[in-house]
């Protein structure tokens, strides 16, 4: 079975069909379709039933998913861990919440950098549970998430703890402040709900904003209120322009965990990246 083979058939399964993953392959529709067909041949198994243009996933093709994402994981954590040995290159797609990307994650991977000149770096931002399933299907090398994780497939390390805080801007005070969050997926947009509950606001009205300087920008203006670790506030270019207060300790303290998969090789620069943020934030 080859691992090229593999890639079409998620590619396609990740696209939508063969046209789109065509494009993403950056190839021609008939290549595409020949190595389907291949695959199928030499599996003995359709994986795909046609429906007119489209097409759905069979019941082997389902099951076949989840082994060609470990096996291409496995495929790239190897030769990540070769190229380590010798030129300490390679690249290291990294999963983070904003929040971590905006005030942690810089100092941790100005010090990978130092140790392993070669390896790039691939960053990208989404909520905890998105990166959570990116991971799951091989999309990423590690997440910074916050909260518990307890999936047979993954390690988790807690590498540091935040502390929520409640702001708003200074002189606003409304009796009903509305909440502006991230999005749903989101560790502090639960605790905040919880939190509005908890204080009689249920059912309270919440806003949406994909940014964290958007967020605390409004929070600063008085659209509303929010949870936010305390060590982001302080950092923020709005400091001077908010108010915190604490909240219950059971919904404050909140776990950031550095997650990989088990099965994984323990690359030097994963390791390397796990002990920069756990010495940053011991030394913040």
């Amino acid at each position: 079975m080859e691992l090229q083979a593999l890639r079409t058939f998620l590619a396609v399964v990740d696209e939508g069909g063969v046209q789109a993953a065509s494009k993403a392959l950056h190839t021609v529709q008939s290549n595409v379709t020949s190595r389907i067909k291949r695959l199928e041949q030499e599996l003995g198994t359709e994986l795909f039933y046609r429906r007119g243009r489209g097409l759905a996933l069979s019941p082997s093709g389902k099951e076949l998913v989840k082994h060609a994402r470990q096996l291409l994981q496995l495929e790239n954590t190897a030769s990540m861990a070769v190229r380590q040995v010798g030129e300490q290159t390679g690249e290291l797609r990294i999963g983070t919440m904003e929040t971590f990307a905006s005030f942690r994650l810089p100092g941790a991977l100005k010090q990978l950098r130092q140790q392993h000149p070669g390896v790039q770096f691939r960053i990208e931002s989404e909520t905890s549970a998105a990166l959570l399933e990116r991971l799951l299907a091989h999309k990423i090398d590690c997440a910074f998430v916050g909260g518990a994780v307890d999936h047979p497939e993954l390690l988790a390390t807690q590498v540091l703890t935040e502390e929520l805080v409640l702001v708003h801007g200074k002189g606003v005070h409304t009796e009903e402040p509305a909440l502006i969050l991230f999005r749903e997926g989101c560790v502090y947009r639960e605790r905040a709900l919880i939190w509005q509950r908890q204080s009689g606001f249920a059912g309270g009205r919440v806003m949406e904003l994909g940014t964290l300087d958007g967020i605390i920008g409004c929070v600063s203006i008085g659209l509303g209120s929010t949870l936010m670790p305390r060590w982001v506030v302080e950092q923020s270019r709005y400091r001077d322009e908010l108010l915190v207060e604490p909240i219950e300790p059971q919904l404050a303290r909140v776990p950031t965990l550095m997650v990989r998969h088990r099965m994984g090789a323990a690359l030097t620069a994963l390791e390397t990246l796990e002990r920069a943020v756990a010495a940053q934030a011991r030394a913040a």
